[in-house]
């Protein structure tokens, strides 16, 4: 294997690692106590889902700010 396909790939383990610690302190995905595989999917499943929410609300978040979007704000 060519050394720039190992540096290739090593580099992209980093974004995979911050993925995960991303769902861990903003989801629980490392919070579950469960007793059964099926628990344990549904927690993961929903866990990610969510995790994966928040990226794409961010990144639309993000996209609009750079064309000059207005911000909606909530009222109480």
């Amino acid at each position: 294997m060519p050394l720039a396909e190992l540096v290739r790939v090593a580099g992209s383990r980093w974004g995979v690692e911050e993925t995960f610690q991303f769902a861990k302190n903003e989801t629980g995905l490392d919070h579950y106590q469960v007793r059964r595989y099926d628990s344990w999917y549904r927690h993961i499943a929903l866990s990610m889902l969510a995790a994966a929410f928040l990226a794409v609300t961010a990144h639309a978040e993000r996209v609009r700010d750079e064309k000059g979007g207005a911000r909606r704000e909530m009222n109480d």
